[in-house]
């Protein structure tokens, strides 16, 4: 019911959600260009600039159309992405895996801890915080798990590192500072290899989540975006330093991703890697920020890249 009334929520408030539903409806039937030129002013305000991109929301679609390599795919799938860390920065940073499954009817429970959780691999959203195994809803599990499964997360955005994943079901280490609450996240925002932002993103398993935004001097940055910010006052995490040198070494070589990270105490464990925050639609507040982190993404090499590859076949 609570989500029902967030979605009625949301049409009254933003009208043009309407069309961005019956757009992803009739996805599949359109080309990635066409689909995120229609796209892409609903949910920004403003025409997607393809020829001459300066916003880090053009850049993003930009990147989506002309920056593909094979191991992206592997990037963003929640279980290979591991794979591919481990390799960079090494097993102490790596969460724990319990098993992995093509369908929720292939999980042993029996063979899991008390506490994990449960997440696809393919796309955004498909996850479950189990605290205590004794009293979990297996019901209510399979249906949103299957959902997911279900799920073409490449036709919503067309995101193309998502397109080729195995939709799988991964079960693994549930992070806690107390056996309930879980660690804050930690997404560096990494430009060219070098993170330039620090995005703490607090109340996750709410309906109303808190973005705080920082710059590398973990000063606050009067950025808003996604949701609203919290109001508490946060404290350099004692992992600061170690978190912005592991980005580096899993964002070198890239035009720009977001490499997220959980720290507990001195400890930091690896998340995931996303190139397109909100799918490359995000709305900023101010809206100087749009063309600042726009500035940052240097599309130059891309295509001298691009353009060298094409010379050679």
């Amino acid at each position: 019911m609570k989500i029902i009334q967030r979605k009625i929520k949301t049409v009254i408030k933003d009208p043009s959600s309407i069309l961005v539903v019956g757009l992803q409806i009739i996805s599949p039937i359109l080309s990635d260009k066409y689909y995120l030129k229609m796209l892409f002013p609903l949910r920004t305000g403003y025409k997607l600039d393809l020829d001459n991109p300066q916003t880090y929301n053009a850049k993003l679609q930009w990147l989506k159309l002309n920056y593909r390599r094979d191991e992206m795919t592997k990037m963003v799938d929640k279980y290979e992405a591991k794979e591919f860390a481990r390799e960079i920065i090494g097993d102490e940073y790596i969460i724990e895996n319990y098993g992995i499954w093509n369908s929720f009817n292939e999980i042993d429970f029996n063979i899991l801890p008390n506490q994990f959780v449960l997440k696809t691999t393919h796309d955004q959203g498909g996850v479950i915080l189990v605290r205590d195994k004794s009293v979990v809803d297996q019901k209510m599990t399979q249906r949103k798990l299957e959902k997911h499964l279900k799920r073409k997360h490449y036709y919503l955005g067309r995101e193309w590192p998502y397109k080729n994943v195995k939709p799988r079901i991964l079960a693994e280490k549930f992070l806690s500072y107390d056996n309930k609450t879980r660690p804050n996240d930690y997404k560096l925002y990494c430009f060219n290899g070098e993170p330039k932002v620090l995005l703490i993103a607090t109340d996750r398993e709410t309906l109303k989540p808190k973005f705080n935004y920082f710059d590398l001097d973990f000063k606050p940055i009067d950025l808003q975006q996604g949701g609203e910010r919290n109001s508490e006052i946060f404290l350099k995490p004692t992992c600061f330093f170690k978190m912005i040198n592991l980005a580096k070494l899993l964002s070198k070589g890239l035009p720009h991703v977001r490499v997220d990270f959980y720290c507990i105490g001195e400890s930091v464990y690896f998340g995931e890697m996303t190139f397109f925050d909100s799918g490359g639609m995000a709305k900023f507040y101010p809206e100087k920020w749009d063309k600042i982190w726009g500035s940052w993404i240097d599309l130059g090499n891309v295509i001298d890249k691009k353009n060298n590859l094409n010379n050679n076949k």
